[in-house]
């Protein structure tokens, strides 16, 4: 899904949608569950795996075979590939190509976040035309001001790729940050705020923009205390923690009232216990699909 050249905001070329209708699409298709390909020690162990290059592989590949045609998206968490070094990119990089192959869209979850021109080759490294192993959307962190990303909001939208802002993590140090008031609202609600305007052409046409948020299965009653109104921002919402970390179909939907059809949620403990065995991976991954599913009729 890469882009030879700058395309107009919002689409890669003129027979590519831009990423959030392919989100849509995605998620209409097979449900709203994003898997998690978190290679961490503790896993890898228990699936009776060598911690290393080797063993990454193999569990990678696995979770490839798994999940490829069977859920909307994918998440690599990138920390777990760059523990190991150019060997352990190269892997992330394979895992990158061979889902996009299988046509399964990818949300490289590296939290990149900074400013002026480094921020710039951030975005040229996971977003841009020529990147070496692209993902259809990355996480990025706003923590230094929602216009510090503009280098990547913008390009993104010029190669139809997708971003998921840091808005409310379940994390208890996070509060501390996100609920902070400045000039009448909180930070969080100044980053939807941020997104509403990028995504507000898509808005109009009734679809999903290419600037998500990350919000955490698990945060109760904040998107309402808070006043975040999702829907008119028009953002495809990330929601880490279902399923093992307490988020459940009746949370998504408490947290997320009106915006739940724009939740992605995302497990990733839940499903990989049942490795290394790909096809018990790929049962799991259907009953929690068919999970979701049950709970957004």
């Amino acid at each position: 899904m890469t882009a030879s050249n700058a395309a107009p905001a919002g689409v890669t070329s003129a027979s590519t949608p831009a990423f959030g209708v392919r989100l849509q699409a995605a998620m209409h298709r097979h449900g709203p569950l994003c898997a998690g390909l978190d290679p961490h020690r503790g896993l890898m162990e228990q699936w009776g795996l060598t911690y290393d290059v080797a063993g990454l592989e193999r569990f990678a590949m696995t979770c490839v075979e798994a999940y490829a045609g069977r859920v909307a998206a994918v998440k690599p968490q990138s920390a777990f590939f760059e523990v190991f070094g150019s060997r352990g990119i190269a892997v992330l990089e394979r895992v990158l190509h061979d889902l996009r192959d299988a046509e399964t869209l990818t949300i490289l979850d590296a939290k990149r976040g900074d400013i002026g021109s480094t921020m710039t080759a951030y975005a040229e490294a996971f977003l841009g035309p020529h990147a070496v192993a692209p993902a259809d959307a990355l996480t990025v962190s706003p923590y230094l001001g929602y216009e510090s990303l503009r280098p990547a909001i913008d390009l993104a939208a010029q190669t139809g790729r997708g971003l998921f802002v840091l808005a409310l993590t379940s994390n208890p140090e996070g509060s501390c940050v996100q609920h902070a008031v400045n000039d009448g609202r909180s930070v969080a609600a100044s980053i939807v705020d941020g997104a509403r305007g990028d995504n507000a052409a898509a808005h109009a046409r009734g679809a999903l923009g290419h600037v998500g948020l990350v919000i955490g299965a698990t945060v109760g009653d904040a998107v309402k205390r808070l006043g975040l109104d999702l829907v008119t921002a028009a953002t495809p919402v990330l929601a880490p923690g279902f399923g093992a970390q307490g988020g459940t179909v009746d949370s998504l939907a408490a947290t997320f009232g009106p915006a739940l059809g724009q939740v992605l949620a995302s497990s990733s403990r839940e499903i990989l216990a049942a490795g290394p065995d790909p096809s018990r991976l790929a049962a799991q991954t259907r009953r929690v699909v068919d999970t979701l599913t049950r709970g957004a009729d």
